[in-house]
């Protein structure tokens, strides 16, 4: 029950930061989703979270966003996948994703034409912000031919951008934001419908709001820390 209290008074606190962050840019909470981001914690919190209200869960490991969903198959729960994807799995996730944040190539939104959905799953173009192709994300050259292979993609719904702010020393959230903003506008001007922008963490969602962000992936913050093993 205490460790409940403490799961309640951390999300309180953060829907209140993200609330103020919101009034600050001008923008209503209201049209913000919080994600919170659940890897390596137990199928248990989640359904605690669920209980506190929460209704969007990220992951970003495919085998552990596999068995939470099934084990938490009978709560309504929307299930965003936020983690480098690979092809092969592609199939696998859609079983449970409503969402897919990380999509950054072609071969993977052809993984997802044949997948089985009874609902298009929301598909997010992620873009690399850094020089580093290791940290995952289309380079920006690429986002306009990811982003009509997904609109000619039927099991896809196009929704707009995420991306992961570089590390403070490369870049200052905010021009990296506000960039990504510039990203936005061009997947925007391919289907006007596709308006959400994925991105803001623990340490960076201030920043994310004030550049438009619609969709926050928030962990630790939420969640406290990672369980320990071994």
């Amino acid at each position: 029950m205490l460790e409940r209290s403490a799961l309640a008074a951390r999300l309180a606190q953060m829907q209140q930061r993200i609330a103020a962050a919101a009034t600050a840019a001008g923008r209503e909470a209201d049209d913000l989703t919080l994600i919170v981001v659940t890897k390596f914690h137990p199928a248990s919190l989640v359904r605690e979270l669920a209980a506190l209200g929460v209704s969007d869960v990220g992951e970003n490991r495919h085998q552990e966003a596999q068995l939470k969903s099934a084990e938490l198959a009978d709560l309504p729960l929307r299930w965003h996948f936020i983690g480098q994807l690979q092809t092969k799995k592609a199939r696998q996730a859609a079983k449970y994703a409503h969402a897919i944040h990380s999509i950054d190539r072609e071969r993977l939104v052809e993984s997802l034409r044949t997948a089985e959905v009874d609902t298009p799953i929301e598909a997010f173009v992620q873009v690399n912000l850094t020089n580093d192709p290791g940290r995952g994300g289309a380079h920006p050259t690429e986002i306009e031919r990811i982003a009509e292979r997904i609109l000619e993609t039927p099991t896809l719904q196009l929704r707009g951008v995420m991306a992961v702010a570089p590390l403070p020393e490369e870049e200052e959230a905010e021009s990296a934001f506000a960039r990504l903003h510039g990203f936005a506008e061009r997947v925007r001007a391919l289907d006007p419908r596709a308006t959400s922008i994925s991105a803001g963490m623990t340490h960076d969602y201030a920043e994310a709001i004030a550049a438009g962000a619609t969709h926050l992936r928030i962990g630790s913050a939420i969640t406290g820390n990672r369980p320990t093993t071994g």
